[in-house]
């Protein structure tokens, strides 16, 4: 058994953050199922929303995310995140961080991006790679602390809590079961403060501008301990995923419409106009279910973003990588329009906690995309979410810092046992269940719903999750099977979640409850197996 003083579960921004402040005061695990790069924040294109600029103010900021957030977020959370965005962005840029200036009157100041539902510009990037260049400088920072071990290839199987070793004492979080890729050794974690960091659900749908890490571990694990888990009905679709049969899940930053580029249909037209005065600058659930309808309406296969009306040089040095990937694919941007769809692209919902990152069960934080803080309400305003994962990191480091528990004798853990089970003797039977699920998820509870197709995705989801229980128990657990294990779980709770709201709002639009009923459903949708 290893034991630290905080075990942190994810390397993206939002655990590296944790990590880092965390070392000051004690051992840390970070434990990572790929490499410490491989997360969703390493693919952030478009960059951080933050006020930084005399023409913008927190007002405006709160303003902008509250309507994006269809009258559900928690206001306080988004003061409290909005506010101390600038003084962590500092701390960015103390570790290297070089976001992009531009010359102006004959002085350096930020470039700043502006991107839908923005009123002002704001948003701070690094060309289009922004989460690559925070992720690799954490990294940096990281490994120059004696206090950190880095666990890559090690992918966290479950919770170890005191209700689940049959204790009647209080209930918390006391470690984790961590399976080793190298060894397929199950390894016990003790830590009294342990974090869950492990980022969104994108792979839970068929097509999704997310990596493949994207399996919604962390909210699966807390569901499975008792943790509370909130909104998960509001999966966010980026309206831009490149559409080409050889491109695999590249987005095509918002911060290109920011920069004017204009939607428009297989006859060329303008058709944004038609369902927002904002055109293709308004928020992106209401994006996402224009290009749906338009597409669905003209029988085309996708829609274009055209921005070729903008100078060469300019495209070639805003957005070097996506056109270098579209170059890659055929599509010269500067002088066709490239050819996008929508895609399953953030988790609004997820483990309800505080501001400071606390759950429902003591001894466990939850930061970054898997956690629920009340800040995207119903649908995220654009690059607010590394805004999030770094406030939230900084005050969940200090909160879990101060509250440690008491020095009492320890519950023993006992070491995994697998039993008598066997190696998976066919694949093709997890590979078969993860395509049903990301398929039935994408036809059923995509952008557009109804009552029955919920239904049936239910119906099909409890019989994918007894196969799967049965597998999980009877062969040795694998990376495979353990992120279907997770895949099922996430699938039924944005389902269940999306039964339980009986109107349209935000991301979540329903065609058999087409209005917003704020007298019975301004609130979050709370699930728990308490």
């Amino acid at each position: 058994m290893k034991e630290y003083d905080f075990a942190i579960i994810g390397s993206g921004i939002a655990g590296l953050s944790f990590a880092l402040k965390a070392a000051r005061h004690g051992s840390v695990a970070v434990i990572t199922k790929r490499k410490g790069a491989d997360t969703n924040t390493a693919w952030a294109q478009g960059g951080i929303a933050c006020v930084t600029s005399d023409e913008d103010s927190f007002e405006l900021h709160v303003r902008d995310t509250l309507e994006a957030g269809a009258r559900l977020c928690d206001e306080a959370v988004v003061r409290t995140i909005v506010t101390e965005g600038p003084e962590r962005i500092r701390e960015l840029a103390a570790l290297g961080v070089q976001f992009d200036q531009r010359e102006v009157s004959g002085h350096r100041e930020l470039d700043l991006g502006k991107e839908g539902g923005h009123s002002k510009r704001r948003v701070l990037h690094v060309q289009d790679a922004t989460g690559q260049e925070i992720e690799e400088r954490l990294l940096r920072e990281l490994a120059k602390q004696p206090n950190v071990a880095l666990w890559e290839n090690h992918m966290a199987v479950d919770l170890i809590t005191a209700a689940k070793l049959g204790f009647a004492t209080e209930d918390r979080c006391l470690g984790v079961y961590v399976l080793d890729e190298k060894t397929d050794k199950v390894e016990t974690v003790r830590s009294d403060r342990t974090v869950l960091a492990t980022g969104g659900c994108g792979k839970v749908y068929l097509y999704t501008t997310n990596p493949d890490i994207a399996t919604g571990d962390g909210v699966a694990m807390a569901w499975r301990a008792g943790v509370e888990i909130s909104n998960m009905e509001f999966v966010q679709f980026h309206p831009t995923c490149l559409f080409h049969a050889e491109a695999k899940s590249f987005l095509i930053s918002e911060a290109v419409r920011g920069e004017g580029g204009i939607l428009r249909n297989h006859r060329g037209e303008d058709f944004m106009r038609r369902y927002d005065s904002r055109g293709s600058l308004a928020p992106r659930d209401i994006v996402a279910r224009a290009i749906d309808a338009e597409i669905k309406r003209s029988g085309a296969r996708c829609v274009f973003l055209d921005i070729t009306h903008k100078p060469p040089e300019f495209i070639r040095e805003r957005f070097p990588h996506i056109y270098q990937t579209c170059l890659r694919f055929g599509i010269d941007m500067l002088k066709q329009a490239i050819p996008v769809v929508p895609a399953a692209h953030y988790q609004c919902g997820g483990i309800k906690t505080d501001v400071n990152g606390a759950t429902t069960l003591p001894g466990l934080y939850a930061i970054g995309e898997v956690a629920c803080t009340g800040m995207h309400g119903a649908n995220r305003l654009a690059s607010n979410s590394l805004l999030e994962g770094l406030v939230v990191a900084h005050r969940a480091a200090a909160a879990a810092v101060q509250t440690r528990p008491a020095r009492k004798p320890k519950i023993p853990l006992p070491e995994w046992r697998s039993g008598n089970v066997q190696d998976v003797d066919e694949l093709v039977v997890i590979y078969h269940n993860w395509d049903e699920i990301r398929r039935l998820m994408w036809d059923y509870v995509g952008i557009v719903r109804t009552d029955k197709r919920l239904q049936r995705a239910s119906a099909r989801l409890r019989n994918l999750q007894r196969e799967i229980r049965e597998f999980y128990w009877n062969f040795k657990v694998s990376i495979d099977l353990l992120e279907l294990r997770n895949l099922a779980a996430v699938a039924a709770l944005i389902v269940d979640s999306a039964l339980c709201r009986k109107e349209s709002r935000g991301l979540h639009y329903t065609l058999d409850h087409p209005e917003t009923n704020d007298r019975e459903f301004k609130r979050d949708t709370l699930l728990s197996r308490g």
